[in-house]
């Protein structure tokens, strides 16, 4: 914002007709949620430097993530990755953003979940287009989410999804998704905060497939471009034994495993057993890595409602089993009008912490004292 002499100010106000001046507010009002260079109306202006989209200050303040074995690291100290899903978080204003990010941290949150590929209820929200290029203003968007995590301390993941929609939301092809790869790469590379899914629930054979050989190809194509980047691929709708392990972590040589879970009364309660599963798995072969839960259950999404407690079984499970990482997920309710609330798929109206309901604002009070709790 450029600061005037209020001497000036007032002259200025004075000498301008009303219309104008009703203009001026207007634009004020409309404005106070857009991103740093993004000018009112959804154009994309460029910023005193290079690095639009970025933090205001401009430094980069070097939250590091890392692995250590089956654990990741924060700034080099073992840290157990809190988070929740934040997937329509380019569709939010910065004002929401930073709420919801203050909100988080205040809890003890230190990660969220978004997707580079969002498009829900009609509105695209993507950072990449279907051929992989970046896609204004939302790149630059996702520079300014990554940034304001970076200044908490929090950690981005960043998630792609094959997919066949005529309009953002998924990457049709090979070819898109390397180029997908390498415009988050280079939008992303400066900031040590972030890591990257390749490919949501990409063993799911439907539209998101993506076979264990492209993983790889996109995995080396990662490397290359950012030697020091974690980067995973999920599993989708199933617990994960010896031969997923083995594909993740040596035929593919993803950083990390991210199982999806089943979805359904009781799994929660055999976390703890899953989790020992995987890492046993591992031990077996020599590779540790981090166990992350990056999609559980979620609320309104079948005829299971979990509860609070169910939540709080599932992360108790995931810390005293071993898991490196986990995830309040959340998204819309399939059984209301609009499917509202709707939660992380769409935030253009209202933040998260405005959608969540009681149940799940327990767990967002409770969640870290499990974290915490001493093992």
């Amino acid at each position: 914002m450029i600061l005037m002499n209020t001497r000036y100010l007032s002259q200025a106000l004075r000498d301008m007709s009303f219309p104008a001046f009703v203009l001026l507010a207007a634009l004020a009002v409309t404005g106070a949620n857009q991103f740093p260079g993004e000018a009112v109306g959804g154009q994309t202006a460029r910023l005193p430097d290079d690095r639009d989209g970025e933090a205001a200050g401009g430094a980069i303040e070097g939250t590091r993530l890392g692995i250590d074995r089956e654990r990741f690291t924060l700034n080099g100290q073992p840290a157990f990755l809190l988070g929740i899903s934040y997937y329509g978080g380019l569709g939010a204003g910065i004002e929401t953003l930073r709420k919801d990010l203050d909100a988080l941290k205040s809890h003890g949150f230190n990660w969220i979940r978004l997707w580079a590929t969002w498009s829900y209820a009609g509105h695209d929200v993507s950072a990449v287009d279907v051929q992989g290029r970046p896609r204004e203003p939302y790149m630059s968007r996702l520079k300014t989410l990554v940034a304001e995590c970076d200044r908490r301390g929090m950690v981005v993941d960043v998630t792609l999804s094959r997919g066949r929609a005529a309009i953002g939301g998924g990457i049709p092809d090979l070819q898109a998704h390397r180029t997908a790869v390498q415009s988050i790469i280079a939008a992303l590379g400066e900031r040590a905060n972030w890591y990257l899914d390749l490919a949501n629930e990409r063993d799911v054979r439907d539209a998101r497939f993506v076979s264990t050989q492209e993983v790889r190809e996109l995995r080396d194509l990662a490397r290359r471009l950012a030697p020091g980047l974690a980067v995973t691929a999920s599993f989708g709708g199933h617990d994960l034994g010896e031969a997923y392990v083995r594909e993740a972590l040596i035929e593919a040589r993803l950083d990390f495993v991210a199982p999806h879970r089943p979805r359904a009364a009781g799994t929660a309660a055999q976390t703890l057993l899953h989790t020992q599963t995987c890492l046993d798995a591992m031990r077996q072969m020599g590779r540790l890595a981090p166990v992350h839960y990056q999609e559980p259950f979620r609320r309104g999404y079948g005829h299971w409602e979990p509860v609070a407690a169910d939540y709080l079984t599932d992360l108790r499970g995931a810390v005293e089993g071993g898991a490196a990482g986990w995830c309040l997920h959340n998204g819309s309710r399939r059984d209301e009008k609009n499917d509202r609330p709707r939660r992380s798929f769409d935030l253009r109206e209202q933040s998260l912490f405005e959608q969540l309901d009681d149940e799940e604002m327990v767990v967002v009070r409770q969640a870290n004292d499990i974290v915490r709790r001493p093992r």
